[in-house]
Protein backbone atom coordinates (compact mmCIF):
# COMPACT_ATOMS: atom_id res chain seq x y z
CA UNK A 1 0.00 0.00 0.00
CA UNK A 2 1.00 3.74 -1.01
CA UNK A 3 2.26 5.22 2.47
CA UNK A 4 -0.08 8.28 3.13
CA UNK A 5 2.77 10.56 4.13
CA UNK A 6 3.95 10.35 0.50
CA UNK A 7 0.67 11.43 -0.53
CA UNK A 8 0.24 15.34 -1.70
CA UNK A 9 -0.21 17.11 1.59
CA UNK A 10 -3.43 19.00 -0.05
CA UNK A 11 -5.27 15.48 0.01
CA UNK A 12 -4.29 14.43 3.65
CA UNK A 13 -7.34 15.90 4.80
CA UNK A 14 -9.36 14.04 2.61
CA UNK A 15 -7.66 11.05 3.49
CA UNK A 16 -8.28 11.37 7.24
CA UNK A 17 -11.78 12.20 6.69
CA UNK A 18 -12.35 9.36 4.49
CA UNK A 19 -10.74 6.86 6.90
CA UNK A 20 -13.19 8.36 9.76
CA UNK A 21 -16.08 7.81 7.64
CA UNK A 22 -15.34 4.58 7.06
CA UNK A 23 -15.01 2.86 10.61
CA UNK A 24 -18.96 2.96 10.63
CA UNK A 25 -19.76 2.55 7.23
CA UNK A 26 -21.99 -0.29 5.47
CA UNK A 27 -20.55 -1.99 2.31
CA UNK A 28 -22.90 -1.24 0.30
CA UNK A 29 -22.55 2.42 1.22
CA UNK A 30 -18.65 2.43 -0.11
CA UNK A 31 -19.13 3.52 -3.75
CA UNK A 32 -20.97 6.87 -2.67
CA UNK A 33 -18.05 7.51 0.21
CA UNK A 34 -15.23 7.05 -2.52
CA UNK A 35 -16.86 9.41 -5.32
CA UNK A 36 -17.89 11.96 -2.37
CA UNK A 37 -13.97 12.27 -1.44
CA UNK A 38 -12.68 11.75 -4.77
CA UNK A 39 -14.79 14.62 -6.25
CA UNK A 40 -13.38 16.62 -3.48
CA UNK A 41 -9.54 15.65 -4.84
CA UNK A 42 -10.45 16.50 -8.39
CA UNK A 43 -10.83 12.75 -9.33
CA UNK A 44 -14.32 13.19 -10.99
CA UNK A 45 -17.26 10.42 -12.19
CA UNK A 46 -15.43 7.74 -9.48
CA UNK A 47 -16.80 4.01 -10.22
CA UNK A 48 -15.38 1.70 -8.56
CA UNK A 49 -15.52 -2.06 -10.53
CA UNK A 50 -15.71 -4.90 -8.98
CA UNK A 51 -13.93 -7.97 -10.91
CA UNK A 52 -16.44 -11.00 -11.38
CA UNK A 53 -15.54 -14.66 -9.38
CA UNK A 54 -14.13 -16.01 -13.04
CA UNK A 55 -11.90 -12.89 -13.58
CA UNK A 56 -14.19 -12.06 -16.56
CA UNK A 57 -15.95 -8.77 -16.28
CA UNK A 58 -15.64 -5.93 -13.86
CA UNK A 59 -18.68 -5.17 -12.73
CA UNK A 60 -19.60 -1.09 -11.51
CA UNK A 61 -20.04 -0.96 -7.98
CA UNK A 62 -22.87 1.67 -7.76
CA UNK A 63 -24.69 2.96 -4.74
CA UNK A 64 -27.79 1.47 -3.23
CA UNK A 65 -30.19 4.46 -5.20
CA UNK A 66 -28.21 4.32 -8.40
CA UNK A 67 -25.90 6.56 -10.26
CA UNK A 68 -26.03 10.21 -9.60
CA UNK A 69 -26.58 11.77 -12.97
CA UNK A 70 -25.94 10.67 -16.56
CA UNK A 71 -26.55 6.94 -17.56
CA UNK A 72 -25.40 4.28 -15.40
CA UNK A 73 -22.31 2.37 -16.18
CA UNK A 74 -21.74 -1.02 -17.15
CA UNK A 75 -20.21 -4.27 -16.92
CA UNK A 76 -16.59 -4.21 -18.84
CA UNK A 77 -14.63 -7.28 -20.44
CA UNK A 78 -11.46 -8.16 -18.63
CA UNK A 79 -10.64 -9.35 -22.57
CA UNK A 80 -11.52 -6.55 -24.48
CA UNK A 81 -11.40 -2.98 -22.50
CA UNK A 82 -8.31 -0.67 -21.34
CA UNK A 83 -9.89 -1.10 -18.20
CA UNK A 84 -9.40 -5.04 -18.47
CA UNK A 85 -5.97 -4.49 -19.77
CA UNK A 86 -5.00 -2.11 -16.44
CA UNK A 87 -6.51 -4.95 -14.55
CA UNK A 88 -4.68 -7.60 -16.55
CA UNK A 89 -1.44 -5.81 -16.11
CA UNK A 90 -1.84 -4.15 -12.56
CA UNK A 91 -0.96 -0.34 -13.58
CA UNK A 92 -2.66 2.73 -14.45
CA UNK A 93 -4.06 3.42 -17.94
CA UNK A 94 -5.76 6.19 -19.11
CA UNK A 95 -7.67 7.61 -22.26
CA UNK A 96 -7.72 11.13 -23.57
CA UNK A 97 -11.64 11.73 -23.74
CA UNK A 98 -11.20 15.05 -25.56
CA UNK A 99 -12.34 18.58 -24.18
CA UNK A 100 -9.53 18.51 -21.62
CA UNK A 101 -10.78 15.30 -20.15
CA UNK A 102 -8.74 11.86 -19.54
CA UNK A 103 -10.25 9.01 -17.90
CA UNK A 104 -7.90 6.79 -15.67
CA UNK A 105 -8.52 3.34 -14.40
CA UNK A 106 -6.22 2.62 -11.56
CA UNK A 107 -5.89 -1.14 -10.36
CA UNK A 108 -7.59 -1.71 -6.95
CA UNK A 109 -5.44 -4.10 -5.01
CA UNK A 110 -5.61 -5.91 -0.71
CA UNK A 111 -1.96 -6.52 -0.88
CA UNK A 112 -1.33 -8.29 -4.19
CA UNK A 113 -5.06 -9.27 -4.74
CA UNK A 114 -6.37 -8.02 -7.59
CA UNK A 115 -10.08 -6.47 -6.31
CA UNK A 116 -11.24 -4.72 -9.08
CA UNK A 117 -10.72 -1.08 -11.02
CA UNK A 118 -10.58 2.34 -9.69
CA UNK A 119 -12.37 4.66 -12.78
CA UNK A 120 -11.70 8.51 -12.19
CA UNK A 121 -11.89 11.67 -14.66
CA UNK A 122 -9.40 14.27 -14.13
CA UNK A 123 -9.12 17.78 -15.98
CA UNK A 124 -5.40 18.39 -14.63
CA UNK A 125 -3.26 16.03 -16.48
CA UNK A 126 -0.72 16.29 -13.14
CA UNK A 127 -3.32 14.73 -11.14
CA UNK A 128 -1.96 11.25 -12.87
CA UNK A 129 1.62 12.06 -12.59
CA UNK A 130 3.30 9.77 -10.08
CA UNK A 131 5.61 12.01 -8.57
CA UNK A 132 3.68 15.31 -8.86
CA UNK A 133 2.88 17.43 -6.18
CA UNK A 134 -0.71 17.14 -7.53
CA UNK A 135 -1.34 14.02 -6.66
CA UNK A 136 0.11 11.35 -8.59
CA UNK A 137 0.53 9.10 -5.65
CA UNK A 138 -2.67 10.29 -3.75
CA UNK A 139 -4.76 8.50 -6.41
CA UNK A 140 -2.45 5.51 -6.06
CA UNK A 141 -3.47 6.06 -1.98
CA UNK A 142 -6.75 6.49 -3.11
CA UNK A 143 -7.07 2.87 -4.77
CA UNK A 144 -5.07 1.17 -1.80
CA UNK A 145 -7.75 2.21 0.31
CA UNK A 146 -10.61 1.10 -1.86
CA UNK A 147 -8.92 -2.15 -1.96
CA UNK A 148 -8.53 -2.57 1.91
CA UNK A 149 -11.68 -1.28 2.50
CA UNK A 150 -13.67 -3.51 0.35
CA UNK A 151 -11.94 -6.55 1.48
CA UNK A 152 -12.81 -5.57 5.09
CA UNK A 153 -16.49 -4.41 4.14
CA UNK A 154 -17.20 -7.54 2.03
CA UNK A 155 -17.17 -9.24 5.19
CA UNK A 156 -19.86 -7.66 6.82
CA UNK A 157 -23.03 -7.49 3.89
CA UNK A 158 -23.57 -9.83 0.91
CA UNK A 159 -23.49 -6.49 -0.97
CA UNK A 160 -19.95 -7.24 -2.66
CA UNK A 161 -20.55 -10.81 -2.83
CA UNK A 162 -23.52 -11.03 -4.80
CA UNK A 163 -22.33 -8.39 -7.31
CA UNK A 164 -19.47 -10.38 -8.16
CA UNK A 165 -21.56 -12.91 -9.05
CA UNK A 166 -22.82 -13.11 -12.63
CA UNK A 167 -24.33 -16.92 -12.71
CA UNK A 168 -26.20 -18.48 -9.23
CA UNK A 169 -24.03 -20.56 -7.26
CA UNK A 170 -24.41 -24.14 -6.01
CA UNK A 171 -25.00 -24.85 -2.65
CA UNK A 172 -21.37 -26.97 -2.60
CA UNK A 173 -19.72 -24.20 -4.52
CA UNK A 174 -21.19 -21.57 -1.70
CA UNK A 175 -19.68 -24.30 0.90
CA UNK A 176 -16.22 -24.20 -0.75
CA UNK A 177 -15.77 -20.86 -1.77
CA UNK A 178 -16.49 -19.93 2.51
CA UNK A 179 -13.54 -21.86 3.26
CA UNK A 180 -11.39 -20.18 0.82
CA UNK A 181 -8.74 -18.38 2.00
CA UNK A 182 -8.00 -14.91 -0.65
CA UNK A 183 -6.71 -16.86 -3.48
CA UNK A 184 -3.60 -13.93 -4.05
CA UNK A 185 -0.87 -13.37 -1.91
CA UNK A 186 2.75 -12.20 -1.93
CA UNK A 187 5.22 -10.95 0.67
CA UNK A 188 8.91 -11.06 0.82
CA UNK A 189 10.32 -13.88 0.90
CA UNK A 190 7.20 -16.58 -1.16
CA UNK A 191 4.02 -15.40 -3.11
CA UNK A 192 1.42 -17.73 -4.13
CA UNK A 193 -1.63 -17.71 -6.34
CA UNK A 194 -4.75 -19.77 -7.07
CA UNK A 195 -7.62 -20.43 -8.85
CA UNK A 196 -10.75 -22.57 -8.99
CA UNK A 197 -13.08 -23.88 -11.64
CA UNK A 198 -15.91 -24.38 -12.50
CA UNK A 199 -16.19 -21.48 -10.15
CA UNK A 200 -20.04 -21.64 -9.44
CA UNK A 201 -20.74 -25.53 -9.37
CA UNK A 202 -17.39 -26.57 -7.64
CA UNK A 203 -17.58 -29.06 -5.10
CA UNK A 204 -14.54 -31.17 -4.63
CA UNK A 205 -11.74 -29.35 -4.85
CA UNK A 206 -10.18 -26.74 -2.59
CA UNK A 207 -6.84 -24.77 -1.63
CA UNK A 208 -5.26 -23.74 1.50
CA UNK A 209 -1.91 -22.17 3.08
CA UNK A 210 -0.46 -19.74 5.83
CA UNK A 211 2.54 -17.79 5.89
CA UNK A 212 4.15 -17.56 9.19
CA UNK A 213 7.59 -16.64 10.71
CA UNK A 214 10.33 -18.78 8.91
CA UNK A 215 7.89 -21.40 6.57
CA UNK A 216 4.87 -21.19 4.16
CA UNK A 217 2.54 -23.98 4.32
CA UNK A 218 0.00 -24.98 1.44
CA UNK A 219 -1.97 -27.73 0.92
CA UNK A 220 -4.08 -29.09 -2.49
CA UNK A 221 -7.42 -31.12 -2.29
CA UNK A 222 -9.26 -33.07 -4.57
CA UNK A 223 -11.73 -35.00 -2.99
CA UNK A 224 -14.33 -37.93 -3.95
CA UNK A 225 -17.74 -36.99 -5.87
CA UNK A 226 -18.84 -33.89 -7.41
CA UNK A 227 -21.99 -32.93 -4.80
CA UNK A 228 -22.38 -31.35 -1.66
CA UNK A 229 -21.04 -34.36 0.35
CA UNK A 230 -18.18 -34.12 -1.63
CA UNK A 231 -18.09 -30.14 -0.52
CA UNK A 232 -18.38 -31.41 3.19
CA UNK A 233 -16.15 -34.11 2.88
CA UNK A 234 -13.23 -31.94 1.57
CA UNK A 235 -14.55 -28.70 4.07
CA UNK A 236 -13.47 -31.43 6.76
CA UNK A 237 -10.28 -32.03 5.77
CA UNK A 238 -9.22 -28.44 5.26
CA UNK A 239 -10.71 -27.78 8.74
CA UNK A 240 -8.87 -30.64 10.00
CA UNK A 241 -5.61 -29.18 8.13
CA UNK A 242 -5.95 -25.75 9.83
CA UNK A 243 -6.36 -27.58 12.89
CA UNK A 244 -3.39 -29.51 12.59
CA UNK A 245 -1.03 -26.18 11.48
CA UNK A 246 -2.50 -24.26 14.19
CA UNK A 247 -1.77 -26.46 17.03
CA UNK A 248 2.11 -26.77 15.85
CA UNK A 249 1.95 -30.18 13.99
CA UNK A 250 4.71 -30.93 11.44
CA UNK A 251 3.49 -32.72 8.18
CA UNK A 252 3.33 -36.08 9.46
CA UNK A 253 1.49 -36.03 12.02
CA UNK A 254 -1.07 -33.35 10.28
CA UNK A 255 -2.13 -36.15 7.50
CA UNK A 256 -2.29 -38.17 11.16
CA UNK A 257 -5.06 -35.74 12.24
CA UNK A 258 -6.86 -35.44 8.41
CA UNK A 259 -6.87 -39.02 8.75
CA UNK A 260 -8.39 -39.59 11.98
CA UNK A 261 -10.91 -36.65 10.95
CA UNK A 262 -12.32 -38.15 8.09
CA UNK A 263 -12.59 -41.91 9.77
CA UNK A 264 -14.42 -40.65 13.08
CA UNK A 265 -17.22 -38.61 10.38
CA UNK A 266 -16.76 -40.84 7.18
CA UNK A 267 -15.21 -44.28 8.47
CA UNK A 268 -13.75 -45.37 5.53
CA UNK A 269 -16.00 -44.46 3.21
CA UNK A 270 -14.38 -40.93 1.39
CA UNK A 271 -11.52 -40.37 0.14
CA UNK A 272 -9.49 -37.17 -0.67
CA UNK A 273 -6.26 -36.85 -2.39
CA UNK A 274 -4.13 -34.11 -1.58
CA UNK A 275 -0.24 -32.81 -1.37
CA UNK A 276 0.44 -31.08 1.75
CA UNK A 277 3.64 -29.09 1.46
CA UNK A 278 6.25 -26.99 3.70
CA UNK A 279 8.63 -24.24 2.41
CA UNK A 280 11.05 -22.67 4.63
CA UNK A 281 11.47 -19.41 3.77
CA UNK A 282 14.32 -18.92 4.91
CA UNK A 283 16.79 -21.76 3.57
CA UNK A 284 14.43 -22.79 0.21
CA UNK A 285 14.42 -26.20 1.53
CA UNK A 286 10.73 -27.82 1.08
CA UNK A 287 9.08 -30.79 2.34
CA UNK A 288 5.77 -32.38 1.26
CA UNK A 289 3.80 -35.20 1.79
CA UNK A 290 1.28 -37.00 -1.16
CA UNK A 291 -2.00 -38.64 -0.59
CA UNK A 292 -2.58 -40.17 -4.06
CA UNK A 293 -2.01 -36.84 -5.64
CA UNK A 294 -0.39 -35.57 -8.80
CA UNK A 295 2.82 -35.09 -8.06
CA UNK A 296 3.84 -31.38 -7.92
CA UNK A 297 5.76 -28.92 -10.36
CA UNK A 298 8.86 -27.37 -10.33
CA UNK A 299 9.81 -24.61 -12.78
CA UNK A 300 13.01 -23.03 -12.77
CA UNK A 301 13.98 -20.34 -15.18
CA UNK A 302 11.49 -20.06 -17.20
CA UNK A 303 11.17 -24.20 -17.74
CA UNK A 304 10.13 -27.36 -16.28
CA UNK A 305 13.01 -28.89 -13.95
CA UNK A 306 11.35 -31.56 -12.16
CA UNK A 307 8.33 -33.53 -11.43
CA UNK A 308 8.73 -33.62 -7.35
CA UNK A 309 7.19 -37.44 -7.12
CA UNK A 310 8.57 -38.53 -4.05
CA UNK A 311 6.53 -42.12 -2.78
CA UNK A 312 2.99 -41.25 -2.66
CA UNK A 313 0.50 -42.49 0.00
CA UNK A 314 -3.21 -43.97 0.16
CA UNK A 315 -5.51 -40.85 -0.05
CA UNK A 316 -6.79 -39.54 2.85
CA UNK A 317 -9.74 -41.31 4.48
CA UNK A 318 -8.47 -45.04 3.23
CA UNK A 319 -7.39 -46.05 6.57
CA UNK A 320 -4.00 -45.80 6.16
CA UNK A 321 -2.81 -45.09 10.25
CA UNK A 322 -4.94 -47.56 11.56
CA UNK A 323 -3.00 -50.32 9.06
CA UNK A 324 0.31 -51.79 8.97
CA UNK A 325 1.65 -49.72 6.62
CA UNK A 326 4.81 -47.38 7.17
CA UNK A 327 4.65 -43.83 8.03
CA UNK A 328 4.10 -41.23 4.91
CA UNK A 329 7.07 -40.56 2.92
CA UNK A 330 7.91 -36.59 3.48
CA UNK A 331 9.50 -35.88 0.28
CA UNK A 332 12.59 -33.43 0.17
CA UNK A 333 13.87 -30.80 -2.09
CA UNK A 334 15.86 -27.76 -2.14
CA UNK A 335 14.54 -24.63 -3.97
CA UNK A 336 16.64 -21.87 -5.80
CA UNK A 337 15.88 -18.71 -5.29
CA UNK A 338 12.88 -17.08 -8.45
CA UNK A 339 12.01 -21.14 -8.32
CA UNK A 340 8.11 -22.05 -8.66
CA UNK A 341 5.94 -24.80 -7.19
CA UNK A 342 2.68 -25.64 -9.28
CA UNK A 343 -0.03 -27.89 -7.41
CA UNK A 344 -2.92 -28.88 -9.51
CA UNK A 345 -5.88 -31.34 -9.85
CA UNK A 346 -6.77 -33.96 -12.31
CA UNK A 347 -9.22 -32.29 -13.27
CA UNK A 348 -6.73 -29.93 -15.13
CA UNK A 349 -4.70 -32.41 -16.60
CA UNK A 350 -7.60 -35.14 -17.24
CA UNK A 351 -9.80 -32.72 -19.42
CA UNK A 352 -10.54 -33.88 -22.67
CA UNK A 353 -11.63 -31.68 -25.61
CA UNK A 354 -14.94 -32.58 -27.50
CA UNK A 355 -12.22 -34.20 -29.77
CA UNK A 356 -10.97 -36.76 -26.73
CA UNK A 357 -7.20 -34.44 -26.52
CA UNK A 358 -6.42 -34.61 -23.05
CA UNK A 359 -4.96 -30.93 -21.87
CA UNK A 360 -2.07 -32.65 -20.34
CA UNK A 361 0.79 -31.55 -17.76
CA UNK A 362 2.58 -30.13 -20.87
CA UNK A 363 0.21 -27.73 -21.97
CA UNK A 364 -0.40 -26.47 -18.68
CA UNK A 365 3.35 -25.89 -17.90
CA UNK A 366 3.76 -23.90 -21.08
CA UNK A 367 1.12 -21.91 -20.48
CA UNK A 368 2.44 -20.84 -17.36
CA UNK A 369 6.24 -20.42 -18.53
CA UNK A 370 4.92 -18.22 -21.24
CA UNK A 371 3.10 -16.06 -19.14
CA UNK A 372 5.73 -15.84 -16.36
CA UNK A 373 8.42 -15.33 -19.14
CA UNK A 374 5.84 -12.03 -20.65
CA UNK A 375 6.10 -10.73 -17.41
CA UNK A 376 2.50 -11.36 -16.00
CA UNK A 377 1.68 -10.88 -12.34
CA UNK A 378 1.26 -14.90 -10.91
CA UNK A 379 -2.53 -14.19 -10.19
CA UNK A 380 -2.73 -13.45 -14.42
CA UNK A 381 -0.71 -16.65 -15.12
CA UNK A 382 -3.38 -18.56 -12.71
CA UNK A 383 -6.48 -16.64 -15.09
CA UNK A 384 -5.25 -17.73 -18.21
CA UNK A 385 -4.07 -20.55 -17.57
CA UNK A 386 -8.19 -21.42 -16.41
CA UNK A 387 -9.44 -19.80 -19.40
CA UNK A 388 -7.39 -22.02 -21.77
CA UNK A 389 -8.52 -25.04 -19.95
CA UNK A 390 -12.40 -24.08 -19.79
CA UNK A 391 -11.58 -23.17 -24.00
CA UNK A 392 -10.13 -26.49 -24.19
CA UNK A 393 -13.19 -28.26 -22.77
CA UNK A 394 -15.62 -25.41 -24.32
CA UNK A 395 -16.70 -24.27 -21.30
CA UNK A 396 -17.97 -27.15 -20.33
CA UNK A 397 -15.15 -29.01 -17.51
CA UNK A 398 -16.36 -32.67 -16.60
CA UNK A 399 -14.35 -32.76 -13.11
CA UNK A 400 -13.64 -29.24 -10.92
CA UNK A 401 -10.11 -27.79 -11.80
CA UNK A 402 -7.44 -26.69 -9.37
CA UNK A 403 -4.68 -24.62 -9.44
CA UNK A 404 -1.78 -23.78 -7.13
CA UNK A 405 1.02 -21.39 -8.00
CA UNK A 406 3.91 -20.62 -5.11
CA UNK A 407 7.13 -18.67 -5.66
CA UNK A 408 10.02 -18.61 -3.53
CA UNK A 409 11.52 -15.49 -3.90
CA UNK A 410 13.65 -14.83 -0.68
CA UNK A 411 14.11 -10.28 0.16
CA UNK A 412 12.20 -9.92 -3.28
CA UNK A 413 12.81 -6.04 -3.70
CA UNK A 414 9.41 -3.91 -2.74
CA UNK A 415 9.82 -2.27 -6.22
CA UNK A 416 8.13 -4.88 -7.58
CA UNK A 417 4.59 -4.07 -6.28
CA UNK A 418 2.50 -1.74 -8.46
Amino acid sequence: MVDADRAAPDHAQHFAALIRASHLLPPHDLPQLISTHAESMGYHDAVIYVVDLQQRLLIPFLPPDGPQGGGAPTALGVESTLAGRAFQQVETLTHDEGAGRIRAWVPVLDGTERMGILAVTVEDPELLIPGSPAGGRALRFLASLVGELLASKTMYGDAVVRLRRSAPMGLAAEVQWSLLPPLTFASRDVSIAAALEPAYQVAGDSVDYAVDPGRARFGIFDGMGHELLSAQLVGLVVAAYRNARRSGLGLVPATHHIEDALQQVFGGDAFVTGVLAELDTTSGVLTWVNAGHPPPLLIRHGRLVKTLEGEPRLPFGLGLDTSSEAEPTVGVDHLEPGDYLLLYTDGVTEARSPGGELFGADRLTDLVIRSLAAGLPASETMRRAVNALLLHQQGNLSDDATLLLAQWRPQHPESLLP
